[in-house]
């Protein structure tokens, strides 16, 4: 996407914004002092999505990205968010969600279950986040401009 690493990690890292891009965002549920930098993060999904999810933070560097241990009622894991330049003024932003499912009840056909239907359905999901993310920073950066 146009534009610089610190402009992008700006917004990323904007709870206030959040509900513009991250998907089934809802509030912050908790203090978020500290974040994105150390700490947890704990917030709430539209009724119809994760519940309450917990970040804690692992790992934070600026203009690079950060790593968290993430939690809800489903799964737990870790999700990484990456910041790279590219030439001609442009940032790559990476998101990525390596997960376990916390309840099997179908045993070792819940692995079949989770990389069939549910598995596809994250890999979505991340992929709305980044497009709307994408289409956030491309509009903060023309009213930047002026346009």
């Amino acid at each position: 996407m146009p534009g610089r690493i610190s402009d992008a990690e700006a917004l990323w890292y904007d709870l206030s914004r959040w509900p513009s891009f991250i998907e089934g965002f809802h509030h912050v549920a908790g203090d978020s002092t500290g974040w994105p930098a150390e700490g947890t993060l704990v917030w709430d999904s539209v009724p119809t999505g994760r519940g309450r999810v917990m970040e804690t933070v692992e790992r934070y560097e600026p203009r690079v990205g950060q790593v968290a241990a993430i939690e809800d009622e489903k799964i737990s894991g870790r999700q990484a968010v990456t910041f790279e330049a590219r030439p001609d003024d442009r940032v790559r932003v990476s998101l990525e969600l390596r997960y376990e499912l916390k309840d099997r009840p179908f045993g070792p056909l819940m692995a079949v279950i989770d990389f069939i239907f549910i598995r596809p359905r994250q890999r979505e999901a991340l992929a709305r986040t980044l497009a709307r993310f994408s289409r956030e920073v491309v509009s903060d950066r023309a009213l930047g401009d002026g346009a």
